[in-house]
């Protein structure tokens, strides 16, 4: 696959003819609505074998192989040229494809209400192919251990068909919040947890869950080793079944940090006592926060530099949102909500407001900057292949088991061709 970033004098044809492709072929790929309506600054995906890298002033045949991970020798002969030639900028020069690497690829599915929305099951079924894990969140846990189960739909029978393993999330959420008092009861009522561990299992086993993830939120900073001693539990009657746990982890820099959201989590020992975790590496940009990258890049980097300080590198998936959010400006401290936009939507908003995309370079994530019909000017951010391709490259230098998506049901292409184009991924036997 290729990356092409649109220049005001594009269009699909110039586009095609410069990667020898067909306009459908990029129409297609990236499900463009309105193919003769570009974005200067839209990252688009060409669907070729391989990709064409056009040299840049300072290059050489040298530096280009090692940038793409191959030999200078086998890059001077593939592009049929010699090895002691010198580049001109602007040169186009051909770089095969890279031999795939097999990862573990997970995704959040939210069904509201009492039954799952089309939009969801077409999303479900349209991604369960890249899927090894479909995770249906949530069970939700009554103060006496009971579960309140969401709607499956057709879920069930989309996985099976993809050979994708379902999930069961377990929360503590209550009446639409994480509950620490909730949490706490959990946590510490020996009587309350009995009951939900058979809950727990039974659901687990008469549904077919492969795996039980647990997404337990805003904790109390005193439960952090109630919470470790309770997943002990969990993973000794899982294990029994040949089911296994995960958790979610709030995005830490270090065991320290301070915070309602973050003591609790104790990474080091879901480390130890589970068979993989989620790094919700997504909101610092938030609907009620100032406009900003959801997931910068380097934020990400720092929480996964951690992780892998005290954790397996093969037992972390890291997270990545599958949105972005339009604000509009000026932020007020408890403001109206900034609205939620799938990386197409974003696209659409930017080319019926005539706005230019940009790319911050250091959070590695597009943004642009609009005024609407009523004057009043917005600012989003979201998520194109470049950020994506960004967060791939993240993963294989960290050597990381996987990707954990939150959450589908917002179109966004892009990612699905680049992870298939450049992943194998594992399905659960």
């Amino acid at each position: 696959m290729q990356i092409h970033i649109v220049n005001p004098a594009d269009t699909l044809f110039s586009i095609a003819n410069t990667y020898n492709t067909s306009i459908t072929a990029i129409v297609d790929a990236n499900e463009l609505e309105a193919p003769d309506s570009l974005v200067i600054g839209q990252a688009l995906v060409i669907p070729i074998l391989g990709q064409f890298y056009f040299v840049q002033p300072g290059d050489s045949l040298y530096t280009i192989a090692n940038q793409f991970g191959i030999s200078y020798q086998e890059l001077a002969q593939i592009n049929n040229i010699p090895i002691e030639s010198i580049l001109s900028v602007g040169q186009r020069l051909y770089i095969p494809s890279l031999q795939k690497s097999p990862i573990t690829s997970y995704a959040y599915i939210e069904p509201f209400g009492e039954t799952v929305s089309e939009t969801l099951e077409n999303a479900a079924a349209k991604n369960s192919p890249y899927l090894t894990y479909l995770a249906l969140f949530s069970y939700q846990v009554n103060r006496d251990g009971t579960l309140n189960e969401p709607p499956m739909g057709n879920l069930r029978q989309i996985a099976d068909r993809n050979n994708t393993a379902l999930t069961m999330v377990v929360t503590n959420l209550e009446e639409g919040g994480f509950s620490d008092e909730l949490a706490h009861i959990i946590l510490t009522v020996r009587a309350v947890q009995n009951t939900l561990l058979d809950n727990i299992v039974n659901t687990a086993i008469a549904g077919d869950f492969r795996d039980v993830h647990f997404d337990f939120e805003f904790l109390l900073s005193e439960d952090r080793e109630a919470y470790n001693t309770f997943l002990r539990r969990v993973k000794e009657r899982l294990s029994q079944e040949n089911i296994l746990l995960s958790t979610a982890l709030a995005p830490k820099t270090s065991a320290t940090q301070a915070g309602q959201w973050y003591e609790a989590h104790d990474y080091a020992a879901h480390g130890e006592i589970v068979d993989f975790v989620v790094l919700m590496t997504y909101e610092w940009g938030y609907s009620y926060g100032p406009a900003m990258a959801v997931s910068p890049i380097n934020e990400v980097r720092r929480v996964i530099e951690y992780a892998v300080s005290v954790i397996p590198t093969n037992k972390i998936l890291m997270g990545q949102n599958l949105y972005g959010y339009d604000w509009t400006l000026p932020f007020v401290e408890g403001g109206p909500a900034a609205r939620a936009v799938s990386p197409q939507q974003a696209i659409e908003i930017a080319w019926e407001n005539n706005a230019e995309i940009k790319y911050d370079t250091t959070a590695q994530a597009p943004f642009f900057i609009y005024t609407d019909d009523e004057g009043l000017q917005h600012e989003v951010w979201f998520e194109d292949a470049r950020s994506i391709q960004a967060k791939f490259d993240l993963i294989r230098e960290f050597n990381l088991l996987g990707i954990a998506y939150w959450k589908l049901g917002l179109a966004f292409p892009q990612n699905w061709l680049l992870l298939n184009d450049q992943f194998t991924i594992t399905k659960i036997e």
